[in-house]
């Protein structure tokens, strides 16, 4: 009893075992190709590293061989001058001697580092002799040419004349040509170590391809049982995909409402807070004027530090007035109120230009165009919002402002030959005045497109559709529906205060 029920548990056991690896055979067939090909890779790196290093040493040997050649020629040279001075007793066959024994001395020294470094003891103790042999047949010859000579010469560029030595000529040259040989032979060693090094190097490469080779077909095995799995939740996947898309534009829609809802409550906020600074705290600032300069002219004869600082306090009361004025013109001009959208905006451009010192290029209609309310508040909203960001990001030095209708549409083209917004500033979900017109423009249903100018600075161009009187009602009664249909907020402190959220450009 006990056996069968551990034989099942084995048999289990290895089933399990079996299925996993069934199911993992291309993560296991993965992890040992990646260690394969890893140990094929140092391989390839080690042998890469060799085949350099033995081609480096053919090099060397057979630079050596060719200097070696070369000082033999030259040794035979250095005869040849000797020769042809005592027969023709010529200075010049001195001087060629001796600028020939220096470059000699030169070659022995550049091949002595060389042996060195690469030789054996046996064939640095050779060249050691030959060098010194040499040295001695140089001395030799030129005091051969200084006995010879007519007059005392100048032998300092030979190293100096040494006494007569019996030099072997043979016993030079053949030493020279064995050490020749010699570097002949490591050179052909080392190319044919390279060459071995290579062939390795080819067969890892070739296994690598294979295993390479090998492990595709397992991926392309997988995952052709993995799209044909997925075919399957695709299908499914699109059913889902349609249903949210449909619910995506319908909130978007809602948003969308939602968002100009939010925009025409700012506007009225805003109007309703001017229309209060204007008649609360310019009364108030007024009559605090007033008061301030009575107090100052009372004053003014028998304390004038008093009257000094009354006056001060009348400059600020001004500047606050002005402060005033210019908040409720931010918040509900009213040019655009009793004038248009044409009269507003030149009056924004040319205070725009003379606070920053513009050039301005207006391309305006001559007489006001007949659009609805909220249409030339966008607009107005748009061309306030550009002229902010190009005082303060683009120091630009000339603007241009261009108006137009025509089609059913009004566009509106704001450029200027600043700095130039950057790209990254295109995408910037954190930049408020760009998606506040952005938004405010959508929500009338226009199109907004902001750019880089061909040459610099920014161009930004507007277009929004005009709406008759009965297509702006309709549209206006199937915005608030939407509001209406909207998802509640749960209510909070500011709400509950009556206190509307306030746009910020």
């Amino acid at each position: 009893m006990e056996t069968a029920v551990s034989d099942g548990a084995q048999a289990g056991l290895t089933t399990r075992l079996t299925d996993w690896m069934h199911q993992r055979s291309w993560a296991i067939a993965m992890t040992v190709a990646i260690v394969i090909t890893c140990g094929g890779l140092v391989i390839l790196e080690s042998a890469r590293q060799r085949i350099a290093s033995e081609y480096e040493a053919a090099l060397e040997a057979r630079n050596a061989s060719v200097q070696l050649s070369d000082l033999a020629g030259q040794l035979a040279l250095l005869q040849a001058d000797e020769s042809r001075f005592l027969l023709t007793r010529d200075d010049a066959q001195a001087r060629s001697y001796c600028a020939r024994a220096a470059g000699i001395r030169r070659g022995i020294r550049s091949l002595d580092t060389y042996f060195k470094r690469a030789a054996d003891s046996a064939e640095l103790s050779s060249f050691t002799q030959i060098a010194a042999l040499i040295g001695a047949r140089i001395g030799s010859g030129a005091l051969a040419l200084q006995q010879a000579a007519q007059q005392p010469l100048d032998l300092a560029a030979c190293g100096g004349a040494a006494a007569s030595s019996n030099v072997d000529a043979a016993l030079v040259t053949g030493t020279l040509s064995l050490l020749r040989d010699n570097e002949e032979r490591r050179a052909q060693r080392a190319l044919d170590a390279s060459r071995a090094d290579q062939r390795v190097s080819t067969f890892v490469a070739a296994g690598l391809s294979a295993l390479n080779i090998v492990l595709f077909i397992l991926l392309f095995r997988n995952l052709g049982i993995q799209i044909d799995s997925q075919a399957r939740v695709q299908k499914q996947l699109i059913t889902q995909q349609e249903e949210l898309d449909q619910l995506v534009n319908e909130r978007t829609r809602q948003l969308e409402a939602l968002g100009w809802h939010l925009q025409a409550v700012s506007e009225n906020e805003k109007t309703q807070l001017a229309r209060e600074l204007h008649d609360e705290l310019g009364a108030i600032l007024t009559a605090s004027k007033m008061d301030v300069a009575w107090a100052r002219r009372k004053l003014q004869g028998t304390d004038p530090a008093i009257a000094e600082k009354l006056a001060r306090a009348l400059e600020t009361l001004d500047q606050g007035i002005a402060l005033k004025r210019r908040i409720i013109e931010d918040m509900r001009p009213t040019v655009l109120a009793n004038f248009g959208l044409v009269t507003a905006l030149r009056t924004l451009a040319d205070e725009a230009a003379q606070r920053n010192g513009w050039a301005l290029d207006l391309h305006l209609p001559d007489d006001e165009l007949q659009l609805d309310e909220q249409t030339e508040i966008a607009l107005f909203r748009v061309a306030q919002e550009s002229l902010t960001n190009a005082a303060k990001y683009a120091r630009a030095t000339q603007v241009t402002i261009a108006l137009s209708k025509a089609a059913g549409e009004v566009s509106l083209h704001i450029a200027d030959n600043g700095v130039g917004i950057m790209p990254a500033d295109l995408t910037r979900t954190h930049t408020h005045g760009l998606m506040g017109m952005r938004q405010r423009v959508a929500a009338r249903g226009g199109r907004f497109d902001i750019r880089r100018g061909e040459l610099h600075g920014t161009d930004i161009r507007v277009v929004l559709p005009v709406p008759t009187v009965g297509a702006a009602r309709q549209a206006d009664q199937g915005i608030d529906q939407i509001v209406e249909q909207a998802p509640r907020p749960a209510p909070d402190d500011t709400s509950a205060q009556g206190h509307a959220p306030v746009e910020r450009l």
